[in-house]
């Protein structure tokens, strides 16, 4: 396979364990796209929008032949088969798909920033990757270990993240 990427999950609505579930299964399905790690699932606070029900996030490495925009498309549609809709932004939601690292890219497009812009902020995104790649390296050649030394861990929004359990 071609690149190494590795995606965000998050979901807040409904089932939420079924809807981790629903999208792996969607992202199976795309072609030239392989899982290959998944982290455990985490029961989150939500970040941005505080007032809102808690989050599950996971997040998943993933070996894809597609450039990044058709991945994009791809995980956009997942959404919409899910039951996405537009929403208000940092909002409650079936399923939030984001491509936060795209191998050791840097991309800057109007549809498309990676690393995610928030990356280095979110905890949800952070503990998981850790989990998965514990001596992860960031394009900018900062390491996971550096980056969550400098994340508030108890500020509002990254004030509560549990590793879950399920059989």
């Amino acid at each position: 396979m071609g690149k190494r990427a590795y995606l965000s999950l998050g979901t807040n609505l409904g089932n939420k364990y079924q809807n981790i579930v629903s999208a792996h299964a969607y992202i199976k399905q795309i072609a030239g796209v392989k899982i290959s790690r998944q982290s455990s699932i985490y029961r989150t606070s939500p970040w941005g929008k505080t007032d809102q029900s808690d989050f599950l996030n996971q997040v998943i490495e993933i070996e894809t032949e597609l450039n990044p925009l058709d991945l994009l498309h791809e995980l956009q549609s997942v959404e919409i088969k899910m039951g996405r809709l537009t929403n208000e932004k940092w909002g409650p939601r079936i399923i939030d798909l984001d491509i936060v690292l795209y191998g050791d890219e840097n991309i800057h497009l109007k549809e498309l920033t990676v690393p995610h812009p928030y990356i280095f902020q979110r905890l949800f995104v952070l503990i998981p990757l850790q989990e998965i790649e514990p001596d992860f390296i960031f394009p900018d050649g900062s390491s996971i270990k550096e980056v969550l030394a400098r994340v508030p861990h108890q500020d509002g929004e990254n004030k509560s993240i549990i590793k879950l359990e399920y059989a």
